[in-house]
């Protein structure tokens, strides 16, 4: 049993603290092993009730706007963000509000606002937490909206963050026959091939998790692969493989995979989910542009904003701010560079960034082809089932949206493009 202050809701406001307060991202938190005293329900239930309370953070900030003459420190601000979120989304509000005052009591800087937290927290759960359906939704960062409004347009990017808001399925990548699992997990198969669970609740437990027999990788991220069509046999080039889902992909597909990535951390995350699934790969710890070989087919899933996934990480729009964009974008254009000597004569390249700025996906791929004399888009790579022909770009490539597929959850923003020379 775990102890009273391990629980999931201290742990959401910690990663609440730890995002807003220093710009770290949930996932290196989560790797760190900042949860790992939690049972995994309760891992599972932090991470739901941080992000949660990301998600509707503008919305809680209105409401509590109201009630506070001053925004306090930030750990209580987000004891009382994560309250509100809760609450009007429909939770216990004894619960919630015994608990989060709780928080409190040992805390020798906030303890003076057990008072204030419970007051406004009971309120809340009254009268002043009904006007939350009424407010506008959540907008993205003002860093990431305006340069999006000017590539897609103001109602592409309000159906976007409608989409954002909502949150995001589990979607599931299985390794043989689909059809069968989609029953088996009480999900739907999409038209390209993916398994969506709308309310999976905890990923290790559901049938198929400990015997390796798919894994959780998002709609939109399976499709690089189908574009890059591995055949048995063939020696493949996962760059920038980490957490391995197209590396999983491609050995399924019975390809000749080499795994590389930068970080040996991440690549142990590589290794342990190949291990599950029972596949194999050639897995290796080095620097994307140092490496050397000639290879069927190169992937190279870049570094880039990930941008496209915040309707599952929406840390994202916090712990980021634009800065880094410039050195992403000249990195991306060494990385395709590179990749390029590495293919066999008719050999091919996959580029894919979770980006949904034009800089890292449809300018990349124009300045590829400017820059490399023969070097062409295969346009007919991306004719796969599922795949609307209105998503292929003039240059030859495949631009995927959140607020594509928007009844049916979304998916998250990904550019893709097939060269050959």
């Amino acid at each position: 049993m775990n102890a009273p202050h391990f629980t999931a809701r201290r742990s959401a406001v910690y990663l609440l603290d730890q995002i807003l307060g220093e710009g770290r991202l949930m996932s290196d938190l989560i790797a760190s092993g900042k949860l790992d005293r939690l049972e995994p329900a309760d891992r599972a239930r932090a991470q739901r009730l941080a992000n949660d309370t990301l998600r509707g953070l503008d919305r809680a900030d209105r409401l509590l706007n109201r009630q506070l003459r001053k925004a306090p420190a930030l750990h209580v601000h987000n004891i009382l963000r994560l309250g509100t979120v809760e609450l009007c989304m429909g939770g216990d509000a004894h619960g919630v509000v015994h608990e989060l005052v709780g928080l409190l009591g040992n805390d020798r800087r906030h303890a003076k606002l057990k008072g204030l937290v419970n007051a406004v927290l009971r309120k809340m759960a009254g009268d002043a937490g009904k006007p939350w359906n009424d407010l506008r939704l959540p907008r993205l960062p003002t860093w990431l909206r305006e340069p999006l409004v000017a590539a897609w347009g103001a109602n592409p990017v309000n159906m976007m963050e409608k989409v954002h808001f909502a949150g995001a399925p589990l979607d599931i990548t299985i390794k043989v026959e689909p059809e069968g699992w989609a029953e088996k997990l009480g999900g739907a198969l999409l038209s390209t091939g993916t398994i969506r669970l709308m309310d999976a609740g905890q990923v290790s437990a559901l049938p198929g998790f400990e015997t390796g027999d798919w894994w959780v990788q998002d709609a939109a991220a399976a499709l690089p692969i189908q574009v890059l069509r591995p055949q048995p046999g063939e020696k493949i080039l996962d760059l920038c493989a980490a957490p391995g889902g197209k590396t999983l992909q491609l050995a399924a597909a019975g390809a000749n995979v080499t795994a590389l990535d930068l970080s040996e951390r991440r690549m142990q995350r590589v290794t342990e989910n190949l291990k599950r699934t029972g596949l194999e790969a050639t897995c290796v710890v080095g620097d994307a542009l140092e490496h050397q070989g000639f290879y069927d087919a190169v992937l190279l899933d870049a570094p880039c904003s990930a941008t496209g996934t915040i309707r599952r990480h929406p840390d994202l729009a916090y712990a980021k701010d634009g800065s880094d964009f410039g050195e992403l974008i000249a990195l991306q254009a060494r990385m395709i560079d590179h990749a390029l000597t590495l293919l066999k004569p008719g050999g091919r390249l996959v580029y894919c960034t979770c980006s949904l700025l034009p800089d890292e996906g449809e300018c990349q791929v124009d300045e590829a082809l400017a820059r490399h004399d023969g070097l062409h888009t295969d346009a007919d790579a991306l004719n796969l089932p599922g795949v609307d022909p209105a998503w292929i770009t003039e240059e030859g490539g495949l631009r995927l949206r959140p607020d594509y597929w928007a009844e049916q959850g979304g998916m998250d923003g990904f550019y893709i493009a097939c060269l050959r020379r």
